[in-house]
């Protein structure tokens, strides 16, 4: 049986053209919340293929296996720097990992509140902005109705599809948010898509 998106986002004919071409795909949870936060840090403003293999050496200091927020926290900082993070995502990375250990942010307990509700609990952690959060809550929580507003890839690929007039910058948001309010609930899905899209 395909995923219920399918036909809801296919109502969109520019989407539907994308699904046609790319066919089903799929959201999967992850578990150490912590940990994917981190990673979706190191990734900031870099490639996939450098972010991923800054993130294979980060393993690699614990010996292939996943960290947990105590092990972050004690690495010291010029190892972490050794892998090829900046200071201020060695500091980020650690924040986030203190806060997990103070507050909590296993998925237990995100998985109680809503998608607005994870973006308040964790933005005032430095370092973790709104974009970083809507990452974790499709790639590591699931979540399936996920727009990024702010995202280059989403921007650039509706602009082109859609015809959104870049320059104002106001206007091509609130035309975006128009049209991506039509794929609720199945937001996430839409993006995917946009970011496969090869224009």
């Amino acid at each position: 049986m395909p995923h219920p998106y399918i036909a809801h986002l296919s109502k969109d004919k520019k989407l539907k053209k994308l699904i046609e071409e790319q066919g089903e795909k799929e959201l999967k949870q992850k578990k150490n919340i912590p940990l994917r936060l981190c990673a979706s840090i190191m990734s900031q403003q870099l490639s996939t293929r450098v972010a991923a293999t800054i993130f294979k050496r980060f393993l690699e200091l614990y010996g292939g296996s996943e960290p947990t927020p105590q092990q972050i926290f004690d690495t010291p900082h010029d190892t972490l720097r050794g892998i090829g993070l900046s200071n201020a995502k060695v500091s980020y990375v650690k924040n986030v990992a203190l806060f997990a250990m103070e507050q909590g942010m296993d998925a237990k307990k995100l998985s109680k509140m809503t998608n607005e509700e994870v973006i308040e609990y964790l933005v005032p952690i430095k370092g973790v902005g709104r974009w970083t959060i809507e990452m974790l809550l499709m790639f590591a929580l699931a979540r399936e109705d996920v727009f990024s507003a702010d995202d280059l890839g989403i921007r650039n690929g509706m602009a082109e599809i859609y015809r959104i007039d870049k320059t104002d910058k106001k206007k091509s948001l609130e035309q975006m948010l128009r049209i991506s309010a039509k794929w609720a609930p199945y937001r996430s899905f839409a993006c995917l898509h946009l970011w496969n899209w090869k224009g």
